[in-house]
């Protein structure tokens, strides 16, 4: 491509009215006193969303500082206000219920796989007595247990009790200063808290 084509000196780009306008014309900063150029926005705050000051680099500065967009509001306004910022401001309902908040009364779904864990077909379950199900515990906590030697379904006084033993069995003053055990220690302890955290003790 030549550069030097006559082309390129016959190009002329006009700015449109509003473009032209607003180079013209510059803004003076907001702040009380400021003959200085406006040239940085600053949000107006809650309930003038969209709108702006125009202040100078320095004003914005020592705007933005102050800036409070929850000022005026109490501390239950700003609570729900936050809960609501988690789903975007959108509604929500519980599973199974519709935006009315009554129960779905759709038809059944078939579910032969059980992916919905709505009791479809499995032998292997139908089989067994509800009895010996036992509780349904999650796979982490099943290893928690493991590591504390306890099986599902143990009431959580008794894992409570054992976990306390092994803890003063293992704790470094309780042997001398020994600290062999300090790993088995550590693991025990966060077995514990898995489980407390998960609510099963």
């Amino acid at each position: 491509m030549d550069l030097n084509s006559r082309l390129f000196d016959q190009i002329r780009v006009k700015p449109r009215g509003g473009a032209r306008a607003a180079q013209s014309a510059t803004r003076t900063c907001d702040h009380p006193g400021c003959a200085s150029e406006g040239a940085f926005r600053a949000p107006k705050g809650r309930a003038h969303e969209g709108e702006f000051f125009h202040f100078c680099i320095d004003h914005v500065r020592e705007y933005n500082q102050s800036y409070n967009y929850f000022a005026g509001m109490k501390d239950e306004a700003v609570a729900a206000y936050q809960k609501d910022a988690v789903t975007g401001h959108r509604p929500t309902w519980r599973m199974g219920a519709n935006a009315a908040g009554a129960a779905s009364t759709g038809p059944s779904t078939r579910d032969p796989f059980d992916v919905l864990g709505g009791g479809g077909f499995d032998p292997r379950r139908r089989a067994r007595p509800p009895e010996d199900s036992g509780p349904c515990v999650s796979h982490a906590a099943r290893k928690a247990m493991e590591t504390l030697g306890v099986d599902p379904g143990t009431p959580a006084p008794e894992i409570k009790s054992l976990y306390k033993t092994l803890v003063k069995r293992l704790h470094p003053d309780a042997n001398g200063g020994d600290r062999s055990n300090e790993d088995r220690l550590r693991e025990i302890i966060n077995a514990y808290n898995h489980l407390r955290a998960a609510g099963l003790v």
